[in-house]
């Protein structure tokens, strides 16, 4: 059975390709905005379930990968920043504060209907930073394309001052410990 995953994400891409098995990307077609009242644990594993169906159609008999993270800070959520000066703002609200990024990640068997999902929660606490750091960061990084403005396998990791997670690779947008559980419960060898 093939693997899809429903993400054209550069990092999620990478973290898959450590699992050497090969696999495509679909783009999928969902509109990522929270629903009211909803709980950004709930929306990422939402859209995670509904990014993996939304390209379901297209692949028949695979097993469809779908991920979201969503950051929060209380009631505030930090989405992809998309400009400059958005990514600094988020950054500035952010300094010297815990946030919680939840990462959904849910497969989908096409051929069976079934669904797994998980959301993977990391607790990251930012450094007090001037705002010479943030706007410095963002112009090297250019982090307009990640939840919270932070990518934290690259330069954003000065910018932390601890986190805690039960995998390392859900800050950077795909679970692979919880992945690797769902496919080998699907039947796909690893390692």
């Amino acid at each position: 059975m093939k693997l899809v995953l429903a993400s054209t994400s550069a990092y999620r891409r990478m973290l898959l390709e450590r699992f050497g098995t090969p696999f495509e990307t679909a783009r999928p077609d969902v509109d990522e905005a929270p629903l009211p009242g909803e709980a950004p644990p709930q929306t990422a594993e939402r859209l995670a379930v509904e990014k993996a169906r939304a390209v379901a159609a297209a692949h028949p008999d695979a097993l469809i990968i779908g991920s979201d993270q969503v950051a929060h800070l209380g009631d505030e959520v930090f989405g992809k920043p998309g400009t400059v000066e958005r990514a600094i703002a988020q950054l500035q609200r952010m300094r010297g504060q815990t946030v919680v990024f939840h990462t959904a990640l849910a497969v989908l068997n096409t051929a069976s209907g079934r669904v797994q999902c998980e959301g993977v929660p990391t607790v990251v606490r930012f450094r007090d930073l001037s705002d010479a750091e943030i706007v410095r960061y963002v112009e090297k990084e250019r982090p307009l394309d990640c939840a919270g403005s932070a990518k934290s396998e690259g330069l954003g990791i000065t910018l932390l001052e601890a986190l805690s997670g039960d995998d390392p690779t859900a800050l950077i947008g795909l679970p692979l410990i919880a992945l690797s559980r769902m496919l080998r419960t699907e039947g796909v060898e690893l390692p």
